[in-house]
Order: C-alpha cells, then structure tokens, then sequence
C-alpha cells in the first residue's frame, strides 16, 4: 500500500535524522571477506579478522582489528571515501546498526560466504547472500516506518548496491571432494551456469525491494593467491591456470547476465560489472612497476598451511609478519593488502569499459535515474 505521507514531508523527516539522500549517497555492502567489515565477528564461526595483526594499518580504528580481512581499508571502503561518503557503512549485526544510522549505508557482507547458501559450510557460522538481502529488507521495512514508501523508495533509487561475492564458491569446487559424502562433482560449465543463475536471482531480489544502481564485481584471479599456489604446490610466480579459466570463465558469463539485465531493465535501473580479474592480473604481472616487492607470498601468516594470521603472546606464538605491508600484494593466504586496495580502488573508479561497463563507477554515483 503506498505510504500516505507525502515525499516532501518525510524527507524532512530524514534531514532530521541527520541525513542527506540529496547531499550524500549511501552504500549498501553484500558479499564475502574481501569486502566484510565486521559481521564476522558477530557470528560462531571460524572465518574471523577479530585479533591484530588485521586491522593494524586501520586508521579510523588506532590500528585495532575492526573484522576486515586485511591490513587497512577494503576497496568497498576506499571507493566511498572517494566519493565523499560519511565514515564507512556498519556491518549490519553490530548492535549499534540500528535506528537513523540505516540511512548512512550499511554493510551486510560476510566472511566465508558465497552466492549458494551452501558454500563455506566448512566454517560453520557465515551469512549467505540470500540471508544478507532478508537483512537488508529488514533495514528498508525500518526505512519505511520512519519515513513512509514514497522517500524510501527516492532515497534507495539514488543509493549504490556493490556485491563482490563468488570467489569462496568457486573455491569450494575446486577443493577435493569428500568420498564418504557422496557427492559428485557437476561439470565446471555446469557449476558456473548454477552461480549465475542464483546471483540473477538474488540481483532480481534487491531490484524488487528498490535498489537501482548496482556494482557487481567479478571474481579475481584465485589461481595466483598464496592458498591456490600452496595446494597446488606451484613453483616460484607461477599461478594455477586451471583455477584461472575457471574463474574466467564464471566472469565472461556473469558480464553476459549483467547485460542481460541493463537490456530489460534500463533506464530504470543499472547494474556495472567491474573487471577485477584484469585489474589484479596486470597488478601482479608488473608488480614491481607498482612499487610491490612481493606478489605472490602473504606478508601474514606465511606460504604453508595452516596459514594462519595472528599475533601470539611472544616472537615464537605469533605468525611470520612482513617488514613492510606496502610492498607486498597479499596480506594474508587469501586477501589483498591495503596497497593493493588502493590500487583495485582508484582504477575502479575511473576505468574505461575495459574494467567497467557499461559506465566506470564514479559516473554510476553521478548517474541520475
């Protein structure tokens, strides 16, 4: 039923809440690790970035872990400061995500998850994809009881949905099965046509509960992090072409569905894919023209299982710790550093249709719909 109160009426209401949809454009965050600020540590589970040395480059935090999975800022982080967004949107399951702070952007994504709800059940505790857009059509059902349909609906009309999800379920498929499980590996075609149509779901999902500005980011080059290299014994600056192709080929598909999706829904709504494949892989391959003198080790955690990252109660308890976070690309057995973010960040932002199309990221912010 359409709200009764009229649009002008309830966006005074969100101007006294301290909020500007007009001044200010809000982020709503889903995806996994690479762009979870803290969900994480809110949840049982074994995937968490609760302890230092994470956190350690942060500055909003003093240098303390805040539940991201890397040294400093994500990129989903850099991206907002860029664009003059206030502070960084809350990961969702703090208790203090609650009341006016909805409409400053908030962060629903998790470690260890993926777009089948399945994925990352190895870790026990994660919140899947389609549990992070229920969480977020709570945050709008809030949105509409403070200030009616009609300016919830204006004001998610202007705000910007990143999801940066799908590397764990690949990962997943390409880890050994399990005999005793019964359980059949589908053909890897098979497998990417499963993710697509799932995320085509999901993305239908968050366009029907308002959003219209989308940045679906593609799964990066997993054959080259320190993780994928140590199972399968790789040499030296070598990454695995196997995981590669698989991943390229999950992305040549997802950018099929993306303009897919632009041809039925514009101009209502946009979706950008953002090519991070391309992006790290020319990171990685002229890394010292980056300024990077490591590209293929963690600096936390070290190259060999367990690959854990944490700092113990002296030298011999603690895991190996880079000298210097700057020039290395990983900071741990699966994430970027902050150095790397920046990077990924910047060209994001600005890059031309070879890294996002059908608009870069910047004008997708500026875009009017």
């Amino acid at each position: 039923m359409a709200s009764l109160v009229p649009v002008w009426v309830a966006l005074v209401l969100v101007f006294s809440l301290n909020v500007s949809p007009s001044l200010s454009i809000a982020s709503f965050v889903f995806g996994d690790s690479l762009v979870d600020t803290g969900n994480n540590d809110y949840l049982f589970t074994l995937s968490k970035a609760d302890s230092p040395p994470y956190g350690i480059d942060f500055a909003a935090s003093g240098g303390r872990p805040t539940g991201r999975f890397t040294n400093g800022r994500t990129i989903s982080d850099i991206i907002g400061q860029a664009m003059g967004e206030k502070g960084f949107p809350p990961p969702f399951l703090a208790p203090t995500t609650s009341g006016d702070t909805l409409f400053g952007g908030v962060n629903y994504a998790s470690g260890a998850s993926g777009i089948l709800d399945e994925t990352g059940s190895l870790f026990i505790g994660r919140v899947p994809l389609s549990t992070q857009i229920s969480y977020f059509e709570q945050s709008r059902a809030y949105m509409v009881g403070m200030v009616g349909q009609n300016a919830t609906d204006e004001f998610l009309k202007g705000s910007v949905f990143s999801i940066t999800t799908g590397s764990n379920d690949i990962l997943n498929y390409m880890e050994p099965s399990i005999p005793f499980l019964g359980q059949e590996k589908v053909p890897h075609t098979m497998f990417q046509d499963y993710m697509i149509s799932n995320l085509t779901l999901h993305l239908k999902r968050l366009n029907e509960l308002g959003a219209r500005k989308f940045v679906v980011v593609g799964v990066g080059p997993l054959g080259c992090i320190p993780y994928v290299r140590a199972l399968k014994l790789l040499p030296d600056e070598t990454c695995s072409s196997v995981a590669n192709r698989l991943t390229q080929g999950y992305n040549m598909k997802l950018r099929r569905m993306l303009d897919q999706l632009n041809d039925e829904m514009r101009p209502a709504s946009m979706f950008v894919y953002a090519n991070s494949y391309d992006i790290f892989m020319e990171i990685i391959q002229h890394y010292q023209h980056y300024g990077f003198e490591n590209a293929y080790d963690p600096c936390c955690g070290g190259s060999f299982p367990p690959f854990i990252c944490f700092i113990g109660s002296n030298s011999s308890t603690s895991s190996v710790l880079c000298e210097d976070r700057s020039k290395y690309m990983f900071w741990d057995a699966y994430h970027p550093t902050e150095a790397v973010n920046v990077i990924m960040a910047q060209t994001l932002l600005d890059g031309d249709d070879s890294v996002t199309s059908p608009i870069s990221i910047r004008q997708l912010y500026d875009f009017k719909l």
